[in-house]
């Protein structure tokens, strides 16, 4: 014998129409937040004057080649007390300031620039703040900025700093 229901239930006591409802709703609030990041986070990415930007690419490029002209070669090493000592050589009077960036591969906030003054002994020595082990860039130029020679180091494997010219 079939029985059927007399009193059915209200369509908000069944599951099926909260479970079908749910998934736009999620939708919807991920929307809201994608959105609200959008508006609040800074897009460090997209440079509002790429022009000038690609004109700068062209005066390091300049600058990189003066280094390979002049043939300099730099060498450095950082001893247990955060003191960077550089070495460098090559054609032409050396500078009596040496200016080294720091580059962190993803944390713009750990960057450094570190003077490097020239000691007696015909290094340059400056005082490095302490460094998280990572594959860091490197920057070495001259007060004028004429010349510009680019490297790495990896701290992690506490190794030597070279720059070769270009």
């Amino acid at each position: 014998m079939l029985t059927t229901q007399l009193n059915p239930r209200p369509w908000y006591r069944e599951p099926w129409p909260w479970l079908l409802m749910s998934l736009p709703l999620v939708a919807v609030i991920a929307g809201f937040i994608t959105l609200s990041l959008a508006i609040h986070t800074e897009d460090g990415f997209v440079a509002s004057d790429y022009d000038k930007e690609g004109l700068a690419i062209n005066r390091q490029l300049q600058r990189e080649q003066k280094a390979a002209q002049l043939g300099l070669r730099a060498e450095g090493e950082v001893d247990g007390s955060n003191r960077m000592r550089m070495h460098l050589s090559g054609k032409g009077v050396l500078p009596a300031a040496l200016y080294l960036r720091l580059v962190h591969p993803t944390r713009s906030g750990m960057d450094q620039t570190l003077e490097l003054r020239a000691a007696p002994d015909g290094w340059y020595e400056g005082h490095l703040q302490a460094l998280q082990p990572a594959h860091w860039r490197l920057t070495l130029e001259d007060a004028g900025h004429t010349w510009r020679l680019d490297g790495s180091w990896n701290t992690a494997t506490h190794g030597g700093i070279t720059f070769p010219a270009l």
